[in-house]
């Protein structure tokens, strides 16, 4: 939003004429390339631009995609669920940051944090991470000083517990954890922000690769806790930034 109000302010202020005002606002709201329609507007009804979701897509297609945000003025770029080969074909024609783990991949600057606070990042285990980076990135590319917390899950709750200046200090937390998915409700009883659930799909037969986490995250005693689907970490990502972007805060 930072963007239309200095446009606006440069109306008002005289540094950008009425006519040149009218004609970038004419400018159609979306680029269509045949394969995709790129939103160009969503940075003013959202706040933020559109994201690339790269499964699925060719390299081609993400490079054509990027073509046509950075012509219309989209300085910063997300792709996620990108695949290693495939950003090395991207990467021949844009220069990205590729953070394999999380399969993110982020072309131009990471804006300085203007958030209401810090987001909080914490994994039930190790092998909740990529889920975990995926939000953390995705936070970070929105404007947000993200704090990580990985590997402090309930199998050993003193983890979690050397941690409670962190907690109590969050405009939001992310909780990411696979098997029973019980680390979400036990910060939910600890925090006094949102606190975004994820489950992953991590763990053995009956936690039904995520299934079982989802649930126990839906049922949640704790209040205050909101829950995305299994291994959704750009969700939880993106909606923590709304929270710690609100106007007027807590």
């Amino acid at each position: 939003m930072n963007d239309i109000r200095s446009f606006l302010e440069g109306i008002r202020n005289g540094s950008i004429s009425v006519d040149d005002a009218v004609l970038e606002l004419k400018k159609k709201p979306f680029e269509d390339l045949g394969f995709a329609k790129v939103d160009i507007h969503r940075k003013i009804r959202q706040g933020a631009a559109e994201v690339i979701y790269g499964s699925g897509k060719t390299p081609e297609q993400i490079i054509g995609i990027i073509d046509a945000m950075k012509q219309n003025g989209q300085n910063t770029i997300l792709i996620t669920r990108l695949g290693k080969e495939a950003a090395g074909i991207v990467s021949g024609k844009h220069e990205i940051r590729y953070y394999e783990n999380a399969r993110i991949a982020v072309a131009g600057p990471v804006p300085s944090p203007d958030g209401l606070g810090r987001i909080v990042v914490a994994t039930g285990g190790t092998s909740d991470i990529p889920v975990a980076e995926e939000a953390a990135l995705t936070a970070e590319v929105l404007g947000n000083e993200v704090v990580r917390l990985y590997d402090v899950g309930v199998a050993g709750l003193h983890r979690l517990l050397s941690h409670l200046d962190e907690i109590m200090d969050a405009e939001v937390i992310i909780a990411v954890a696979g098997m029973e998915g019980a680390l979400a409700s036990v910060i939910g009883g600890l925090a006094d922000c949102p606190v975004i659930a994820v489950p992953t799909s991590v763990g053995y037969g009956a936690s039904f690769n995520g299934l079982a986490a989802l649930l126990s995250m839906l049922n949640s005693c704790s209040s205050g806790v909101s829950t995305v689907n299994i291994d959704n970490g750009f969700g939880a990502g993106y909606l923590a930034s709304m929270i710690n972007h609100r106007k007027g805060g807590r």
